[in-house]
């Protein structure tokens, strides 16, 4: 007996053909969308994760500024201050048994006491009632002064006799280490921090010194600062935009309140 050879027809090929090809397409889709969605997602928080970082920075040396130091030029690119490193109140009267260097306003001086104790011997230059303008200038005016090494954490010795503008209402005084800017090169895509440059009565553009990396893929960015003297508080405002090889692009703004009182 001769067998009947059986087979697939055509139609049946073509059929199988493409419903292989619809649920091969379903497949892919399956399997590339999750992982497209995570690669997004993955480029979004290093972007953000980058600019948080620098934006912590920012806010973390502008809560430490000097009252009445933050000034912003470049349009909005370029963020200066004057950064702290310690602070407290001069002696602006003697003890009840007379004793006690007290800081003369009236004529040069050359040392005061430190009411209570700083919190390790200071270096760099002083600073008496900022209120950025006039006298009271830190950047151009006269009421800063250099530290001469011997100072102690209860004396604080000038290294020449100065004759400071005005008095605190409060007694203070700050300690600047070091003038720090922030610039944003957004035709290099970065934020670069500078430090430990001279202070000057204009903004270098650049300051002197190397910048630091702290944000690259920078594609723009904005500082404001609005100054509120009759209440001593001022804001800042910091935006700044990171964009990708690809196009992901992050947006983030913080806004940072400090106390301008002198």
């Amino acid at each position: 007996m001769r067998h009947r050879q059986q087979g697939f027809s055509l139609i049946e090929l073509i059929t199988v053909m493409v419903i292989v090809g619809i649920l091969a397409a379903m497949t892919t889709d399956l399997i590339t969308l999750p992982v497209k969605s995570y690669l997004a997602l993955e480029r979004r928080t290093s972007l953000v994760d980058n600019a948080e970082s620098a934006l912590r920075l920012m806010q973390r040396d502008i809560r430490r500024a000097v009252p009445n130091s933050i000034r912003i030029t470049g349009g909005g690119n370029t963020l200066e201050l004057l950064h702290t490193s310690d602070g407290g109140r001069y002696r602006a009267k003697p003890a009840a048994d007379g004793s006690g260097d007290v800081l003369d306003f009236t004529t040069a001086d050359t040392s005061f006491d430190v009411l209570g104790s700083l919190s390790a011997v200071p270096s760099g230059e002083l600073v008496i009632y900022n209120l950025g303008s006039g006298s009271a200038d830190a950047y151009a005016g006269s009421n800063r002064a250099n530290l001469k090494n011997t100072s102690t954490t209860n004396l604080l010795t000038l290294s020449s006799a100065k004759q400071f503008p005005l008095q605190s209402p409060l007694q203070r005084f700050f300690i600047v280490d070091t003038p720090i800017t922030y610039r944003c090169d957004t035709a290099a895509g970065s934020l670069l921090r500078y430090s430990g440059y001279s202070i000057t009565a204009a903004q270098a553009d650049p300051p002197g010194g190397v910048g630091q990396l702290q944000a690259n893929n920078v594609s723009s960015c904005s500082f404001a600062y609005s100054a509120a003297s009759a209440t001593h508080s001022g804001l800042v405002t910091l935006e700044v935009t990171l964009t990708d090889s690809v196009g992901e692009s992050s947006r983030l703004i913080r806004q940072i309140h400090v106390d301008n009182a002198p």
